[in-house]
Protein backbone atom coordinates (compact mmCIF):
# COMPACT_ATOMS: atom_id res chain seq x y z
CA UNK A 1 0.00 0.00 0.00
CA UNK A 2 1.48 3.08 -0.60
CA UNK A 3 2.39 6.05 1.96
CA UNK A 4 -0.14 8.63 2.15
CA UNK A 5 0.20 11.52 0.87
CA UNK A 6 -0.18 15.56 3.03
CA UNK A 7 0.00 18.03 1.48
CA UNK A 8 1.17 19.99 5.31
CA UNK A 9 4.39 19.18 5.99
CA UNK A 10 7.12 20.94 8.61
CA UNK A 11 10.23 23.09 7.59
CA UNK A 12 12.64 22.26 10.22
CA UNK A 13 14.97 24.29 9.45
CA UNK A 14 12.25 27.37 10.24
CA UNK A 15 10.93 25.13 13.52
CA UNK A 16 11.57 26.85 17.09
CA UNK A 17 9.65 24.35 18.70
CA UNK A 18 7.58 27.38 20.16
CA UNK A 19 4.44 24.80 20.68
CA UNK A 20 1.96 27.28 19.64
CA UNK A 21 1.03 24.49 17.04
CA UNK A 22 -0.02 21.68 19.01
CA UNK A 23 -2.55 23.43 21.10
CA UNK A 24 -4.51 24.19 17.71
CA UNK A 25 -3.87 20.89 16.04
CA UNK A 26 -7.99 19.51 16.22
CA UNK A 27 -6.83 15.30 16.22
CA UNK A 28 -3.41 16.00 18.27
CA UNK A 29 -1.36 14.95 15.56
CA UNK A 30 2.14 17.54 16.50
CA UNK A 31 4.23 17.20 19.49
CA UNK A 32 7.13 19.19 19.98
CA UNK A 33 10.50 17.15 21.38
CA UNK A 34 14.07 18.55 21.66
CA UNK A 35 13.18 21.53 20.50
CA UNK A 36 11.26 20.83 16.94
CA UNK A 37 8.08 19.93 16.34
CA UNK A 38 7.11 16.88 14.44
CA UNK A 39 3.71 16.10 12.68
CA UNK A 40 2.38 12.54 12.93
CA UNK A 41 1.26 11.47 9.56
CA UNK A 42 -1.46 9.12 10.85
CA UNK A 43 -3.70 12.03 12.30
CA UNK A 44 -2.94 14.50 10.53
CA UNK A 45 -6.09 15.80 8.67
CA UNK A 46 -4.00 18.39 6.51
CA UNK A 47 -6.60 21.76 7.90
CA UNK A 48 -4.00 23.72 7.91
CA UNK A 49 -4.36 25.29 11.42
CA UNK A 50 -0.93 24.94 12.30
CA UNK A 51 0.12 26.73 9.20
CA UNK A 52 -2.06 29.69 10.00
CA UNK A 53 -0.67 29.41 13.75
CA UNK A 54 3.28 28.69 13.58
CA UNK A 55 4.70 32.73 13.63
CA UNK A 56 7.88 31.13 12.49
CA UNK A 57 5.95 30.01 9.14
CA UNK A 58 7.66 26.40 9.84
CA UNK A 59 4.12 24.33 8.27
CA UNK A 60 4.56 24.71 4.91
CA UNK A 61 1.12 23.29 2.38
CA UNK A 62 2.95 21.73 -0.81
CA UNK A 63 0.89 22.67 -3.59
CA UNK A 64 1.96 22.31 -7.72
CA UNK A 65 3.72 24.68 -9.77
CA UNK A 66 2.71 26.31 -13.07
CA UNK A 67 5.61 23.97 -14.73
CA UNK A 68 3.19 21.16 -14.25
CA UNK A 69 1.59 22.17 -17.21
CA UNK A 70 4.21 21.63 -19.51
CA UNK A 71 3.12 17.92 -18.94
CA UNK A 72 0.11 18.04 -21.09
CA UNK A 73 -1.04 18.64 -24.78
CA UNK A 74 -4.21 20.86 -23.75
CA UNK A 75 -4.69 22.26 -19.96
CA UNK A 76 -8.06 23.44 -18.08
CA UNK A 77 -8.15 25.81 -15.19
CA UNK A 78 -10.41 25.36 -12.39
CA UNK A 79 -10.94 28.35 -10.20
CA UNK A 80 -12.21 28.25 -6.82
CA UNK A 81 -14.86 30.54 -6.49
CA UNK A 82 -12.46 32.26 -3.43
CA UNK A 83 -10.16 33.25 -6.49
CA UNK A 84 -12.52 36.00 -7.33
CA UNK A 85 -12.60 37.67 -4.31
CA UNK A 86 -8.93 38.32 -3.53
CA UNK A 87 -9.12 40.82 -6.39
CA UNK A 88 -10.21 44.52 -6.40
CA UNK A 89 -14.41 44.96 -7.67
CA UNK A 90 -12.48 46.70 -10.86
CA UNK A 91 -11.35 42.86 -11.94
CA UNK A 92 -14.44 41.38 -12.98
CA UNK A 93 -14.42 37.45 -12.81
CA UNK A 94 -14.06 37.56 -16.41
CA UNK A 95 -10.80 39.45 -15.89
CA UNK A 96 -9.39 36.34 -13.88
CA UNK A 97 -10.70 33.79 -16.42
CA UNK A 98 -9.60 35.98 -19.96
CA UNK A 99 -6.01 36.08 -17.18
CA UNK A 100 -6.07 32.58 -16.56
CA UNK A 101 -6.32 31.84 -20.46
CA UNK A 102 -3.78 34.59 -20.88
CA UNK A 103 -1.31 32.54 -18.38
CA UNK A 104 -1.59 29.33 -20.95
CA UNK A 105 -4.49 27.51 -19.78
CA UNK A 106 -6.53 26.62 -23.14
CA UNK A 107 -9.89 26.08 -21.11
CA UNK A 108 -11.59 27.20 -17.94
CA UNK A 109 -14.68 25.51 -16.17
CA UNK A 110 -15.62 27.45 -13.10
CA UNK A 111 -15.87 25.62 -9.61
CA UNK A 112 -18.93 27.80 -9.16
CA UNK A 113 -21.19 25.43 -11.53
CA UNK A 114 -19.66 22.24 -10.06
CA UNK A 115 -20.92 23.78 -6.60
CA UNK A 116 -24.47 24.38 -8.53
CA UNK A 117 -24.45 20.71 -9.65
CA UNK A 118 -24.23 19.71 -6.21
CA UNK A 119 -26.27 21.70 -4.56
CA UNK A 120 -29.35 20.69 -7.19
CA UNK A 121 -27.92 16.53 -6.36
CA UNK A 122 -27.87 17.54 -2.75
CA UNK A 123 -31.71 18.54 -3.02
CA UNK A 124 -32.76 15.48 -4.92
CA UNK A 125 -30.59 13.14 -2.46
CA UNK A 126 -32.28 14.86 0.66
CA UNK A 127 -35.69 14.31 -0.45
CA UNK A 128 -35.27 10.81 -0.81
CA UNK A 129 -33.15 10.12 2.26
CA UNK A 130 -35.31 12.02 5.22
CA UNK A 131 -34.89 9.88 8.17
CA UNK A 132 -34.89 13.06 10.58
CA UNK A 133 -31.36 13.04 11.20
CA UNK A 134 -28.62 15.33 9.98
CA UNK A 135 -26.70 15.21 6.66
CA UNK A 136 -22.84 16.33 7.03
CA UNK A 137 -21.84 18.10 3.91
CA UNK A 138 -18.85 16.31 2.09
CA UNK A 139 -16.81 19.68 0.33
CA UNK A 140 -14.73 20.08 2.77
CA UNK A 141 -11.46 16.95 2.59
CA UNK A 142 -10.38 18.34 6.26
CA UNK A 143 -13.67 17.68 7.23
CA UNK A 144 -14.11 14.19 6.02
CA UNK A 145 -11.04 13.72 7.25
CA UNK A 146 -11.68 14.72 10.57
CA UNK A 147 -14.89 12.29 10.76
CA UNK A 148 -12.38 9.56 9.56
CA UNK A 149 -10.17 10.02 12.17
CA UNK A 150 -11.94 11.06 15.44
CA UNK A 151 -15.92 11.00 14.56
CA UNK A 152 -16.09 7.72 13.07
CA UNK A 153 -19.99 7.20 14.44
CA UNK A 154 -20.89 10.43 12.22
CA UNK A 155 -19.68 9.01 8.74
CA UNK A 156 -23.04 7.50 8.14
CA UNK A 157 -24.34 11.07 8.24
CA UNK A 158 -21.72 12.04 5.50
CA UNK A 159 -23.41 13.28 2.55
CA UNK A 160 -22.41 10.77 -0.41
CA UNK A 161 -22.00 13.64 -3.12
CA UNK A 162 -18.37 14.13 -4.87
CA UNK A 163 -16.82 17.74 -3.94
CA UNK A 164 -17.39 20.60 -6.37
CA UNK A 165 -13.99 20.30 -7.46
CA UNK A 166 -14.07 16.83 -8.88
CA UNK A 167 -17.35 17.11 -10.34
CA UNK A 168 -15.92 20.52 -12.33
CA UNK A 169 -12.87 18.24 -13.20
CA UNK A 170 -15.03 15.77 -14.51
CA UNK A 171 -17.43 18.19 -16.73
CA UNK A 172 -14.60 20.03 -17.74
CA UNK A 173 -12.62 17.55 -19.45
CA UNK A 174 -15.68 16.11 -20.97
CA UNK A 175 -16.74 19.69 -22.49
CA UNK A 176 -13.47 20.01 -23.31
CA UNK A 177 -13.17 17.07 -25.68
CA UNK A 178 -16.84 17.65 -27.42
CA UNK A 179 -16.17 20.88 -28.32
CA UNK A 180 -12.32 19.94 -30.01
CA UNK A 181 -12.96 16.79 -31.88
CA UNK A 182 -9.91 14.60 -31.87
CA UNK A 183 -8.40 15.82 -28.64
CA UNK A 184 -8.25 12.31 -26.31
CA UNK A 185 -8.95 12.65 -22.26
CA UNK A 186 -5.70 11.84 -21.54
CA UNK A 187 -4.21 14.53 -23.40
CA UNK A 188 -5.76 17.33 -21.17
CA UNK A 189 -4.56 18.56 -17.79
CA UNK A 190 -6.89 19.49 -15.51
CA UNK A 191 -5.64 22.53 -12.68
CA UNK A 192 -7.67 23.39 -9.34
CA UNK A 193 -6.68 26.74 -7.91
CA UNK A 194 -6.98 25.90 -4.32
CA UNK A 195 -7.46 28.34 -1.67
CA UNK A 196 -6.52 25.66 0.91
CA UNK A 197 -4.28 22.21 1.60
CA UNK A 198 -6.88 19.62 2.36
CA UNK A 199 -7.47 19.78 -1.61
CA UNK A 200 -4.20 18.98 -2.44
CA UNK A 201 -4.43 15.58 -0.71
CA UNK A 202 -7.60 14.77 -2.20
CA UNK A 203 -6.24 15.03 -5.18
CA UNK A 204 -3.25 12.71 -4.21
CA UNK A 205 -5.54 10.51 -1.90
CA UNK A 206 -8.94 10.94 -3.30
CA UNK A 207 -11.54 9.98 -0.74
CA UNK A 208 -14.95 9.74 -2.19
CA UNK A 209 -13.33 7.42 -5.71
CA UNK A 210 -10.50 5.49 -7.03
CA UNK A 211 -8.03 8.21 -8.94
CA UNK A 212 -9.16 11.95 -9.08
CA UNK A 213 -10.42 13.85 -11.77
CA UNK A 214 -7.57 16.24 -10.94
CA UNK A 215 -4.18 16.27 -12.37
CA UNK A 216 -2.63 18.93 -10.25
CA UNK A 217 -3.58 21.68 -7.48
CA UNK A 218 -2.13 25.27 -7.84
CA UNK A 219 -2.30 27.36 -4.37
CA UNK A 220 -4.03 30.98 -5.06
CA UNK A 221 -1.01 32.29 -3.59
CA UNK A 222 1.24 31.12 -6.46
CA UNK A 223 -1.31 32.43 -9.47
CA UNK A 224 -2.11 35.67 -7.42
CA UNK A 225 0.48 38.07 -8.83
CA UNK A 226 0.76 36.38 -12.22
CA UNK A 227 -3.17 36.77 -12.98
CA UNK A 228 -2.46 40.48 -11.82
CA UNK A 229 -0.17 41.61 -13.85
CA UNK A 230 -1.87 40.23 -16.63
CA UNK A 231 -5.11 41.59 -15.76
CA UNK A 232 -3.60 45.08 -15.44
CA UNK A 233 -3.02 44.66 -18.78
CA UNK A 234 -6.28 43.64 -20.09
CA UNK A 235 -8.78 46.17 -22.21
CA UNK A 236 -11.43 43.66 -23.39
CA UNK A 237 -12.05 40.67 -21.07
CA UNK A 238 -13.52 37.44 -22.54
CA UNK A 239 -17.57 37.31 -21.80
CA UNK A 240 -17.12 33.77 -20.32
CA UNK A 241 -19.16 32.72 -17.51
CA UNK A 242 -20.72 29.57 -16.02
CA UNK A 243 -22.48 30.49 -13.06
CA UNK A 244 -24.09 32.75 -11.14
CA UNK A 245 -23.92 34.03 -7.52
CA UNK A 246 -25.59 30.71 -5.68
CA UNK A 247 -22.10 29.05 -6.81
CA UNK A 248 -19.74 31.82 -6.24
CA UNK A 249 -21.24 32.20 -2.24
CA UNK A 250 -20.11 28.84 -1.65
CA UNK A 251 -16.20 30.67 -1.33
CA UNK A 252 -17.76 31.80 2.22
CA UNK A 253 -19.40 29.68 4.95
CA UNK A 254 -23.39 29.56 4.53
CA UNK A 255 -22.58 29.57 0.57
CA UNK A 256 -23.54 26.08 0.39
CA UNK A 257 -26.83 25.35 2.86
CA UNK A 258 -28.11 28.59 2.10
CA UNK A 259 -28.92 27.67 -1.77
CA UNK A 260 -30.58 24.16 -0.32
CA UNK A 261 -34.13 23.63 -0.84
CA UNK A 262 -34.66 22.95 3.10
CA UNK A 263 -34.87 25.80 5.79
CA UNK A 264 -33.02 23.42 8.73
CA UNK A 265 -29.34 24.07 7.88
CA UNK A 266 -26.43 24.62 10.16
CA UNK A 267 -23.73 26.53 9.06
CA UNK A 268 -19.86 26.12 11.42
CA UNK A 269 -16.51 27.63 10.10
CA UNK A 270 -13.38 27.41 12.13
CA UNK A 271 -12.00 23.45 13.23
CA UNK A 272 -12.11 24.06 16.73
CA UNK A 273 -15.99 24.94 16.20
CA UNK A 274 -16.50 22.27 14.32
CA UNK A 275 -15.24 19.54 16.60
CA UNK A 276 -17.50 20.98 19.22
CA UNK A 277 -20.65 20.79 16.91
CA UNK A 278 -19.85 17.27 15.90
CA UNK A 279 -19.29 16.44 20.01
CA UNK A 280 -23.06 17.43 20.50
CA UNK A 281 -24.47 15.32 17.47
CA UNK A 282 -22.44 12.44 18.69
CA UNK A 283 -24.98 13.16 21.73
CA UNK A 284 -27.80 13.74 19.79
CA UNK A 285 -28.27 17.61 21.67
CA UNK A 286 -28.48 18.75 18.04
CA UNK A 287 -32.47 19.14 17.34
CA UNK A 288 -34.26 20.28 14.28
CA UNK A 289 -31.29 20.18 12.06
CA UNK A 290 -31.66 18.29 8.33
CA UNK A 291 -27.63 19.24 7.51
CA UNK A 292 -24.72 20.72 8.44
CA UNK A 293 -22.40 22.89 6.32
CA UNK A 294 -18.86 22.57 8.45
CA UNK A 295 -15.85 24.78 6.82
CA UNK A 296 -12.37 23.72 8.85
CA UNK A 297 -11.43 27.19 7.87
CA UNK A 298 -12.44 29.99 9.76
CA UNK A 299 -14.90 32.19 7.34
CA UNK A 300 -14.99 29.10 4.50
CA UNK A 301 -12.73 29.11 2.33
CA UNK A 302 -12.33 32.89 1.92
CA UNK A 303 -10.32 32.22 4.97
CA UNK A 304 -8.05 29.20 3.57
CA UNK A 305 -4.09 29.11 4.18
CA UNK A 306 -3.55 29.47 0.40
CA UNK A 307 -5.75 32.33 0.04
CA UNK A 308 -3.92 36.58 -0.20
CA UNK A 309 -6.80 38.96 0.79
CA UNK A 310 -8.02 39.23 4.24
CA UNK A 311 -10.86 37.48 5.26
CA UNK A 312 -13.16 40.15 5.78
CA UNK A 313 -12.12 42.30 2.92
CA UNK A 314 -12.87 39.64 0.52
CA UNK A 315 -16.40 38.59 2.30
CA UNK A 316 -17.31 41.99 2.03
CA UNK A 317 -16.03 42.03 -1.82
CA UNK A 318 -18.24 38.56 -2.02
CA UNK A 319 -21.26 40.54 -0.87
CA UNK A 320 -20.86 43.30 -3.42
CA UNK A 321 -20.53 40.19 -6.57
CA UNK A 322 -24.07 39.77 -5.54
CA UNK A 323 -24.95 42.69 -7.25
CA UNK A 324 -23.04 42.04 -9.91
CA UNK A 325 -25.12 38.67 -11.22
CA UNK A 326 -27.91 36.84 -10.99
CA UNK A 327 -28.84 34.04 -8.85
CA UNK A 328 -28.27 31.11 -11.31
CA UNK A 329 -27.47 32.05 -15.28
CA UNK A 330 -28.47 28.77 -16.31
CA UNK A 331 -30.64 26.17 -14.28
CA UNK A 332 -29.00 22.91 -13.68
CA UNK A 333 -30.36 19.60 -14.86
CA UNK A 334 -29.11 16.88 -13.08
CA UNK A 335 -29.29 13.59 -15.29
CA UNK A 336 -26.14 11.83 -14.21
CA UNK A 337 -27.07 11.90 -10.56
CA UNK A 338 -25.42 8.54 -10.28
CA UNK A 339 -22.20 9.86 -11.73
CA UNK A 340 -21.78 12.67 -8.87
CA UNK A 341 -22.32 10.17 -5.88
CA UNK A 342 -19.10 9.15 -4.23
CA UNK A 343 -17.49 5.89 -5.40
CA UNK A 344 -16.05 4.87 -2.50
CA UNK A 345 -17.29 5.58 0.76
CA UNK A 346 -14.58 7.21 4.10
CA UNK A 347 -13.79 4.08 6.13
CA UNK A 348 -13.10 5.11 9.92
CA UNK A 349 -9.19 5.61 10.24
CA UNK A 350 -8.53 3.95 13.86
CA UNK A 351 -5.56 6.26 15.08
CA UNK A 352 -6.07 5.10 18.42
CA UNK A 353 -5.51 1.53 18.74
CA UNK A 354 -2.42 1.60 20.99
CA UNK A 355 -1.37 -2.14 19.84
CA UNK A 356 -2.63 -4.58 17.10
CA UNK A 357 -3.02 -7.45 19.95
CA UNK A 358 -6.33 -6.99 21.66
CA UNK A 359 -5.12 -8.07 25.25
CA UNK A 360 -1.70 -6.08 24.81
CA UNK A 361 -3.67 -3.10 23.79
CA UNK A 362 -5.91 -3.20 26.90
CA UNK A 363 -3.02 -3.61 29.24
CA UNK A 364 -1.34 -0.49 27.62
CA UNK A 365 -4.75 1.70 27.69
CA UNK A 366 -4.64 0.52 31.59
CA UNK A 367 -1.01 1.68 31.99
CA UNK A 368 -1.62 4.68 29.56
CA UNK A 369 -4.66 5.86 32.62
CA UNK A 370 -2.31 5.10 35.27
CA UNK A 371 0.61 7.47 33.81
CA UNK A 372 -2.17 9.97 33.39
CA UNK A 373 -3.17 9.73 37.31
CA UNK A 374 0.31 10.42 38.03
CA UNK A 375 0.49 13.67 35.65
CA UNK A 376 -0.46 17.26 36.94
CA UNK A 377 -3.56 17.68 34.41
CA UNK A 378 -2.68 20.74 33.64
CA UNK A 379 -2.08 20.56 29.58
CA UNK A 380 0.15 23.23 29.70
CA UNK A 381 1.87 21.97 26.50
CA UNK A 382 5.63 22.10 28.03
CA UNK A 383 5.92 18.66 27.63
CA UNK A 384 5.74 18.69 23.81
CA UNK A 385 2.10 16.94 23.73
CA UNK A 386 -0.91 18.80 23.59
CA UNK A 387 -2.32 17.28 26.96
CA UNK A 388 -1.61 14.99 29.91
CA UNK A 389 -3.69 12.15 28.48
CA UNK A 390 -1.75 12.73 24.83
CA UNK A 391 1.84 12.63 26.81
CA UNK A 392 0.50 9.44 28.95
CA UNK A 393 -0.19 7.86 25.11
CA UNK A 394 3.25 8.97 23.86
CA UNK A 395 5.24 7.41 26.82
CA UNK A 396 3.05 4.09 26.38
CA UNK A 397 3.79 4.17 22.72
CA UNK A 398 7.32 4.65 23.47
CA UNK A 399 7.89 8.31 22.39
CA UNK A 400 8.37 9.96 25.16
CA UNK A 401 9.10 9.56 28.92
CA UNK A 402 7.24 10.61 32.33
CA UNK A 403 10.31 13.07 32.95
CA UNK A 404 8.98 14.90 29.77
CA UNK A 405 6.57 16.42 32.13
CA UNK A 406 8.23 19.30 33.83
CA UNK A 407 6.42 18.95 36.93
CA UNK A 408 6.98 15.15 37.52
CA UNK A 409 11.18 16.09 36.60
CA UNK A 410 10.74 19.12 38.92
CA UNK A 411 9.61 16.21 41.96
CA UNK A 412 12.00 14.00 40.91
CA UNK A 413 14.57 16.37 41.17
CA UNK A 414 13.28 17.67 44.40
CA UNK A 415 13.10 13.64 45.84
CA UNK A 416 17.11 13.14 44.13
CA UNK A 417 18.12 16.24 46.60
CA UNK A 418 16.84 14.84 49.28
CA UNK A 419 18.30 11.48 49.03
CA UNK A 420 21.66 13.10 48.76
CA UNK A 421 21.36 15.37 51.49
CA UNK A 422 20.27 12.52 53.95
CA UNK A 423 23.40 10.61 52.67
CA UNK A 424 25.33 13.49 53.31
CA UNK A 425 24.14 13.57 56.53
CA UNK A 426 22.99 17.18 56.05
CA UNK A 427 19.18 15.76 56.73
CA UNK A 428 17.69 13.10 58.69
CA UNK A 429 16.31 10.18 57.12
CA UNK A 430 12.26 9.41 57.67
CA UNK A 431 13.04 7.09 60.03
CA UNK A 432 15.25 9.23 62.42
CA UNK A 433 12.62 11.61 62.55
CA UNK A 434 10.17 8.71 63.77
CA UNK A 435 12.46 7.71 66.28
CA UNK A 436 13.23 11.10 67.90
CA UNK A 437 9.32 11.58 68.03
Amino acid sequence: MAEYYHSVVLDEALCMGCTNCIKRCPTEAIRVHNGKARIFNEKCIDCGECVRTCPYHAKVAQTDSLDILANYKYTIALPAPTLYMQYDLKFTRQHVVTALKMLGFDYIYEVARGAEIVTAVTDRYMEAHQDGLPMISSACPAIVRLLQARFPSLLPRLLPVKSPMEISAMHARREFCAKNPGVEPGEVGVFFISPCAAKMTAVRNPLELEHSNVDGVLSIKSVYFKLLKQMAKLKAPEDFLQAGYQGVRWASVGGEAMALKTQNVLSVDGIQNVVRIFEQLEDDKLDDVDFIEACACTGGCLGGPLTVENLYVARNRQRRHKELMPTVLEPVQVDEMQNCMFEIYPQHLDVTTLDADRTEAIKKLRRMNEICEELPKLDCGACGAPSCRALSEDIVREKASLTDCVFVLRQKVRDLAREMMILEGFMPSDGQNDKEN
